[in-house]
């Protein structure tokens, strides 16, 4: 099998050494497993003039899979602890996509039931637990029309993470969120 290839490493604000790209390809090749689903990677290495000296630096990792995207954010005090970290996080996300994709793939074809003695010869395999997503909790309310600014300060006011609101603007339906760099983002539709 083929190691995952970076098709594109930037950086902003730092320059890319030899030793950072070797280190970011040996961190990836874990991923190897999971490269007949990994289409394209981007990897950017940002570092930051923050406050928090733990958000200092950035790792921006983007894997596209045939049927959507893996993305991993790491902020570290240390560019290469921020790289170990990415790394982890799209190595559970993997392998969660690989779960679903073969549970999928069984589910199309019918399989006989195992014998007692199948049975005992897969249950010493890996389990890999397959998270399913499950709506816990339901809220209706009213959409209020106002400006988005007015919905960042009722966001605030609530202390939550986001806010969905009428656009009184452009009279659609609208997100507002709290970045992690501790700014908003504004989402509407097209």
């Amino acid at each position: 099998m083929k190691a995952v290839h970076i098709y594109k490493l930037s950086g902003r604000n730092v320059e890319v050494t030899d030793a950072m790209r070797d280190y970011v390809e040996e961190k990836l090749t874990r991923l190897d497993r999971f490269n007949d689903q990994i289409t394209d990677a981007r990897v950017t290495l940002t570092v930051r003039d923050v406050r928090d000296a733990g958000r200092r630096n950035r790792v921006e990792v983007q894997l596209n899979v045939p049927s959507g995207i893996i993305r991993a954010e790491e902020h570290h005090s240390d560019m290469y602890a921020a790289i170990d970290k990415a790394s982890d996080v799209l190595e559970r996300q993997l392998r969660k996509f690989k779960t679903r994709y073969l549970k999928h793939r069984h589910d199309a074809t019918p399989q006989p039931e195992p014998g007692p003695a199948e049975a005992d010869v897969n249950a010493g395999m890996d389990d890999v637990s397959e998270f399913m997503p499950e709506i816990v909790r339901q809220k209706r309310f009213d959409l209020r029309p106002m400006s988005p600014e007015d919905a960042v300060a009722q966001m605030e006011a609530l202390g939550h993470d986001f806010y969905v609101f009428m656009n009184m603007r452009t009279n659609a339906c609208g997100v507002v969120y709290r970045r992690k760099d501790g700014h908003y983002g504004l989402i509407e539709p097209s």
